[in-house]
């Protein structure tokens, strides 16, 4: 599939940035043109690195009341109808959390808990709901699998986290840094968006050429190079938008009902 090619039949749309900016609702452009894709028989797929508790408020505001959406970067698939994770990949995050520890002492780390929420070290910035937050010491902390552990470094800038990650070496685990501020996520190594989204793509039997895929992050990379067709959104890193078939407008002036209308309306 091209931009001008036949219809997408499996379309993976990030969340933050992409379908909204922070804070704010889904425009009704965007709404109407997501459900004109899946009233055409299209699945429609959030594919987001919120939890799946913050990523329900999203899926509602769409009207998409079944399917599939994949949470966590890839790491939760959740079936929509049921509001449950029909799989997670996880991890044993405590190497990790030593490793981080050592480097950065006092870092904030998280360590989401599937369908409850969270389990934190201290308190951090946080742009929509988690669910249940509870503050633990470290030794619960990696108690536990999990699909995902993020860390804020409260007093460190970019660079300084750029600079602790060139030295993060865990067997079996994998890391973004995140685009804002001193961010981390790690997981499961070989967990992103494209990995689950082919794992999706096999299930539903959709050819590799009729995927679509519209995202704006550095999270977004595997899932762009995935897709038959890609878009970054105007708004997306210089190296996201080099890495998409094309650019579409700013998430402020609906990109993805631009590309969408071109099949559905």
């Amino acid at each position: 599939m091209d931009a001008t090619g036949g219809e997408p039949r499996l379309i993976a749309l990030d969340v933050d940035g992409t379908l909204l900016k922070s804070g704010s609702p889904v425009t009704r452009r965007v709404v109407d043109a997501v459900r004109a894709a899946v009233a055409a028989g299209a699945h429609v797929v959030v594919t987001t690195g919120r939890s799946m508790l913050s990523a329900a408020p999203v899926l509602a505001e769409l009207g998409l009341l079944e399917g599939h959406a994949l949470c966590s970067n890839g790491a939760v698939h959740l079936d929509v109808a049921r509001g449950e994770a029909l799989a997670v990949a996880d991890f044993d995050p405590l190497p990790a959390i030593t490793a981080l520890r050592a480097g950065a002492p006092e870092m904030v780390l998280a360590v989401e808990r599937v369908g409850v929420g969270m389990w934190v070290t201290g308190d951090g910035p946080s742009d929509y709901p988690l669910g249940h937050v509870r503050v633990v010491d470290h030794d619960l902390l990696g108690s536990e699998h999990t699909p995902r552990l993020s860390g804020w470094w409260p007093g460190g800038t970019d660079a300084q986290m750029a600079e602790l990650l060139r030295e993060f070496d865990v067997p079996g685990t994998a890391w973004i840094h995140g685009d804002f501020g001193p961010w981390l996520t790690v997981s499961r190594h070989g967990v992103s968006k494209g990995w689950a989204l082919e794992q999706l793509r096999q299930t539903l039997e959709v050819p590799p050429e009729a995927t679509l895929a519209i995202g704006d992050h550095l999270n977004d990379r595997e899932m762009l190079a995935w897709a038959g067709h890609s878009v970054a959104m105007a708004n997306a890193p210089a190296e996201i938008r080099a890495a998409a078939d094309e650019v579409t407008a700013d998430v402020l002036d609906d990109g993805v009902a631009l590309v969408l209308e071109r099949w559905f309306r």
